[in-house]
């Protein structure tokens, strides 16, 4: 999910003392399922050597793989010793999946017809947020240019924070857009809130947030998490009090976007991905509830972009 694979999931921390150990409902339950589902078509732990196998030898020939991009990038290695070592690894792991690759018409489908389907679900995540992300920032409003066209002629400013999360911190929310064209005004303070994940697994506490203050009540504010951690508003508020931003929640309300997905014929993904992306958004958890945001302080915008 931090890396942009999947979609949100519910994530509960089942320790207080260890990071990285969560429960996962949807998986679970998933995983529940489909074990029901080889015991009853099995029926006897035998039958079930061939899926067992090729998921075994598979699993060995990717971890092997996998081992080469390790030596190279991160130990940089030679070419010449990652190449040689990584060839050591797989004879053994491609002659033990290669005896197995007899059974996969015996049930050895199995794991090659489940490891399919999840790769594609998280190719389509991964490909469908970047053409939405093309889409939305294709004739966004740059934010510095906003703020200094409203500074020229300000609008109404009424009581309370204002806070827009968004996607680019570059780019003037549409929530914002649609607030200011509808109702006329703009909070003393508007915040522009976005949420990124390093390619690190931790974030020091003291290194999370960035504040940019753009002057006349107006504010960038970027908060980066590590891919193991999970970001959360109400933390997120108390980092901004000790960088000397107060916030008082009760005069605070945040500010969503909301896209309904048209699937289309413009280039990017096939029709079907397409609308298996526009489900897999539909199902993802809700933004207030992955970022613990206060639900009776969201006003959400609505709006149709055709992929």
């Amino acid at each position: 999910m931090q890396l942009g694979f999947l979609p949100r999931f519910t994530i509960k921390h089942t320790s207080s003392e260890t990071e990285g150990q969560i429960y996962v409902p949807e998986v679970n339950w998933g995983l529940v399922i489909a074990c029901l589902a080889l015991v009853l078509a099995f029926k006897e732990s035998g039958k079930l050597a061939a899926a067992y196998g090729i998921a075994v030898t598979g699993t060995m020939v990717i971890t092997a793989i996998l081992a080469h991009f390790v030596t190279r990038r991160l130990w940089r290695w030679p070419l010449w010793a990652s190449i040689g070592v990584t060839a050591c690894f797989l004879a053994v792991d491609l002659s033990f999946f290669g005896a197995n690759a007899v059974k996969i018409k015996d049930g050895g489908w199995v794991p090659l017809v489940v490891a399919l389907v999840i790769y594609t679900l998280m190719t389509t995540w991964k490909k469908g947020r970047e053409i939405l992300a093309e889409r939305l920032s294709r004739d966004a409003l740059p934010f510095v240019q906003f703020v200094a066209s409203v500074q020229e002629g300000m609008p109404h400013r009424v009581p309370g924070t204002a806070i827009f999360m968004a996607r680019d911190p570059d780019a003037t929310p549409t929530a914002l857009l649609h607030n200011l064209k509808h109702n006329k005004v703009l909070h003393e303070r508007v915040i522009l809130l976005t949420v990124h994940n390093e390619e690190i697994p931790l974030v020091r506490p003291e290194e999370r947030i960035r504040i940019d203050d753009l002057s006349k009540g107006f504010y960038r504010v970027m908060a980066a998490y590590g891919f193991t951690q999970n970001p959360e508003i109400p933390e997120i508020l108390r980092s901004l009090r000790d960088e000397g931003l107060e916030l008082e929640i009760m005069s605070t309300t945040f500010f969503l976007s909301r896209e309904t997905l048209i699937p289309s014929k413009k280039p990017g993904m096939a029709i079907w991905r397409e609308k298996l992306f526009t489900v897999m958004t539909r199902n993802a958890l809700r933004p207030t509830d992955f970022f613990r945001i206060p639900v009776n302080r969201v006003v959400e915008w609505g709006m149709q972009v055709r992929l």
